[in-house]
């Protein structure tokens, strides 16, 4: 369904460590990622695409996180949302929603909501019930 995902960030070499901490825990490799035109991509281990991607706005302003606007990593169990959760705050990221059920979503629905340090809303959520 997506192709790619851009979130604007102001400043690259944080965004960089916040992310690769995330994506470390989820288990999305480092797709490319250019230093100088501060960009950088992550994939699914098994395809090129998805991509998530952060970066320097395109037309050169300021980086603003819009209302409303979320990304959702999946992730494989709800230890990788506790870590992937535990990861952001770490690296400087702001709580939205700690680790948990949200069955008001469905029953399995295990979640965590944070903030990255520009402000953009990341969700990591696991849809799988708990393995025994």
């Amino acid at each position: 369904m997506l192709s790619h995902v851009h979130v604007g960030i102001g400043d690259f070499a944080r965004a960089f460590d916040f992310y690769s901490t995330i994506m470390r825990e989820l288990g999305y490799p480092l797709g490319i990622v250019e230093r100088g035109a501060q960009w950088a991509a992550w994939k699914p281990a098994d395809a090129e695409r998805p991509l998530f991607i952060i970066g320097r706005p395109y037309g050169g302003g300021a980086a603003t996180p819009g209302v409303g606007q979320m990304v959702a990593f999946l992730a494989r169990d709800r230890a990788t949302v506790d870590r992937a959760y535990s990861a952001a705050l770490a690296q400087g990221g702001r709580d939205e929603g700690a680790p948990g059920l949200r069955p008001h979503y469905h029953p399995d629905y295990y979640g965590a909501y944070v903030r990255d340090p520009d402000g953009n809303k990341l969700c990591v959520v696991c849809h799988d019930a708990p393995q025994a």
